[in-house]
């Protein structure tokens, strides 16, 4: 079962051990980051630094000037490596080590982009704006992320990329400072408090014959009981249909279906206009369609019928794993379990070999690993020791 660990280029460039230390766990494949969103990000082991801040959304390579003249929506370059292309010389060093280098680009989230752009945000029932999170049904936001998910993915010596935010993103984000947990929104309100309604979106709810205000309405309605602290919990589906009401709920759905799996065609179709013949496309994804996120919410057989497979979170407890694999069993394609191995951020290296094994008796034949720059020395010597016992 094919392996491989997450990684950013300033996890590489300027540490000559870096690569040989990722091969050292025994992995084949290493994820690059190639578009990425605002992060403060740990290098513990690197010999020059302790902390990369990462200021903004940015491509880690020069974007092409040619295909970005004259569009206001365009890829902000980053500053925070000392490199012109530090995708490229980190990709060169992992290459050189033995490992397979495939591109890991972040869509759909980008908060400059937001907030120098504010008419391409999500805009919630309340019309407070998302800055993080870019309206997908916008067509300007579209076709910005289909050209940014075909350059991005396609960098030299790239043998694949992975897709993340290829879809709908809402509420939940991890922002700086964020204060937003004071009240707690469970499954239901979180899908209610992620509804757009830019003026895209609004023509979108017409389409399914809904007036958008009174929807918007509605949706502040249901969510009165979350502000007074006696909201439900519950999760699932039938949870959001029981809060908001099954028709304007499952119409909901249909719009925001259609357009999250019209992105992921013209995505994946764009990237494999400029890639090799081989070259394999995987979305990072959740078998629940309602859900927004880096993990976009799909309807399983769609997705398997557009890319080659998807990326799965399999952190946590047997039943997070039996959620999110049980929909594709039985399914073509790659199913790849992608387990959090840093313990400080909630993961589990040293039930690693457990897990993964319980992945796989559910379908799963490839694993992810997030990730090998930011976990600790005894993380990655878990990390190594489970690998070798599973022979990966």
């Amino acid at each position: 079962m094919r392996t491989s660990v997450f990684l950013y280029p300033w996890d590489v460039v300027g540490d000559p051990d870096a690569a040989a230390r990722v091969a050292d766990l025994g992995v084949r494949q290493v994820t690059l980051a190639a578009a990425y969103h605002s992060t403060r990000a740990l290098t513990p082991r690197h010999p020059a630094r302790r902390i990369v801040t990462a200021e903004h959304a940015a491509v880690l390579y020069p974007p092409d000037p040619k295909r970005w003249a004259g569009r206001a929506l365009r890829p902000y370059p980053q500053s925070w490596v000392a490199a012109d292309d530090p995708y490229a010389q980190a990709a060169r060093a992992l290459t050189a080590a033995g490992l397979q280098v495939h591109t890991w680009v972040v869509l759909a989230h980008n908060s400059r982009l937001g907030a120098e752009h504010p008419g391409t945000s999500v805009v919630n029932a309340y019309g407070d704006r998302y800055p993080w999170a870019p309206c997908i049904a916008r067509p300007e936001v579209r076709a910005y992320l289909i050209d940014l998910a075909a350059e991005a993915a396609v960098r030299d010596g790239a043998g694949g990329t992975e897709l993340e935010s290829c879809g709908w993103y809402g509420f939940a984000h991890l922002h700086a400072h964020d204060k937003t947990t004071g009240v707690g929104l469970g499954d239901a309100a979180q899908y209610l408090m992620s509804l757009c309604f830019c003026s895209a979106c609004r023509t979108g709810y017409a389409g399914q014959g809904l007036d958008a205000d009174a929807l918007a309405a509605a949706v502040r309605r249901a969510l009165e009981p979350c502000w007074a602290g006696s909201g439900s919990t519950e999760a699932g589906w039938g949870a959001v249909r029981e809060l908001l009401g099954a028709d304007l709920a499952d119409a909901t759905l249909r719009w925001r279906g259609t357009v999250a799996r019209t992105l992921q065609e013209a995505a994946v179709a764009a990237v494999r206009a400029v890639a090799e013949p081989g070259f394999q496309v995987l979305l990072h994804a959740d078998p629940a369609p309602y859900r927004t996120g880096a993990n976009t919410g799909v309807d399983p057989g769609h997705v398997l019928s557009v890319a080659d497979g998807v990326v799965l979170p399999c952190t946590g407890a047997d039943a997070a794993r039996e959620a999110v694999l049980g929909p594709f069993a039985g399914r073509e394609g790659v199913l790849a379990a992608n387990f959090c191995v840093v313990t400080g951020m909630g993961g589990s290296p040293a039930t690693l070999e457990r897990d993964a094994a319980h992945a796989a008796s559910l379908g799963a034949n490839q694993l992810r690993l997030y990730h090998a720059g930011l976990a600790s020395d005894p993380d990655l010597a878990a990390v190594a020791g489970a690998l070798a016992r599973l022979g990966r």
